[in-house]
């Protein structure tokens, strides 16, 4: 794997990182429940789709904060 700029603990790179880690997941139920349709897959699969809805919102607000602070540094003298 290659070597990845280290980030600040509010840099979106982790929320991106879990979103990919989280569509991953989804893929792979998929493929679960086109083998063997399953209500518990399905269960799944919608608990994931949450969390990614969660994550999106997360995202959103990160963004505008990160927004705001490029902002705020520009005005500064």
């Amino acid at each position: 794997m290659p070597y990845s700029r280290p980030t600040r603990e509010d840099d979106p790179v982790h929320l991106v990182r879990t979103i990919a880690r989280l569509a991953q997941m989804l893929v792979e139920l998929r493929d679960e429940y086109v083998r063997e349709p399953r209500s518990d897959t399905l269960d799944q699969i919608e608990r994931r789709l949450d969390e990614l809805s969660v994550l999106r919102q997360q995202l959103r607000e990160r963004r505008d904060e990160q927004r705001l602070e490029v902002e705020e540094a520009s005005q500064e003298p």
